[in-house]
């Protein structure tokens, strides 16, 4: 008879938010989590995760170092095994994306 482990999502999830929430995007004042730049974060029963993101434009200058920094912190948890970051430009970034926090902070509310 195996014992089922269940791993608590949501706890991780809010961890991986966490640090989301400490990286920024360097042209805009607010992190790329209120941004909207985060589309979807998966975590599977191995401990890997794959998150889903796109960037503010396709000529983003960060578009090489932005993955591989959200990639390298995400990585910090003690819990994960494996990170992988996937840029998409569908549906592409807006600023409708953004939560209020960010609009706010940005002078667009």
């Amino acid at each position: 008879m195996s014992e089922e482990i269940t791993i608590d999502t949501q706890d991780l999830g809010e961890k991986i938010v966490k640090v989301l929430k400490t990286i920024y995007d360097p042209e805009i004042p607010v992190d790329i989590y209120e941004l909207g730049l985060i589309y979807d974060v998966f975590v599977n029963e191995d401990y890997d995760v794959k998150i889903l993101m796109t960037l503010t434009s396709p000529n983003c200058p960060v578009a090489e170092s932005l993955p591989v920094e959200v990639e390298e912190k995400v990585k910090s948890l003690d819990e994960l095994k494996d990170v992988e970051v996937e840029i998409t430009f569908d549906p592409p970034w807006t600023q409708e994306l953004m939560s209020e926090e960010a609009k706010l902070e940005l002078g667009l509310l």
